[in-house]
């Protein structure tokens, strides 16, 4: 199976709503729902994405177009990309944020502040 079916496959069925309550379920499973304040996952939040640009730190920019051509940094990269989302979601979840309307918005927005013919 090429990578793109496989990814395609581990993601067949879920959604936003799906994962923040699987989140929320670990999470209170391990009674750490009192930890999880605005403030507290804003800063894991921070903490996870500078984790991330860590693995691209004293890469060129040609090498971190490629980054994902290695298998361990791939992973890493997955990994990161993983972490930051769990936490926004779980942010987004603990203040009632409906992270898709809230990115539709700022695109509509933006396109608004950015019109095609001024950006060049």
């Amino acid at each position: 199976m090429s990578e793109s079916h496989e990814s395609e496959r581990r993601t067949d069925g879920l959604d936003v709503a799906a994962l923040q309550r699987r989140l929320a379920a670990f999470a209170a499973a391990r009674d750490w729902q009192q930890y999880h304040t605005p403030k507290n996952l804003a800063a894991a939040l921070s903490v996870e994405a500078s984790e991330l640009v860590e693995i691209f730190q004293w890469l060129t920019p040609e090498q971190s177009v490629r980054v994902m051509e290695d298998e361990g940094k791939a992973a890493r990269v997955e990994d990161e990309v993983a972490d930051v989302l769990a936490y926004l979601l779980q942010f987004c979840e603990v203040l009632g944020v409906d992270a898709l309307a809230a990115l539709s918005a700022k695109i509509d927005r933006n396109e608004v502040r950015f019109p095609v013919n001024g950006a060049r």
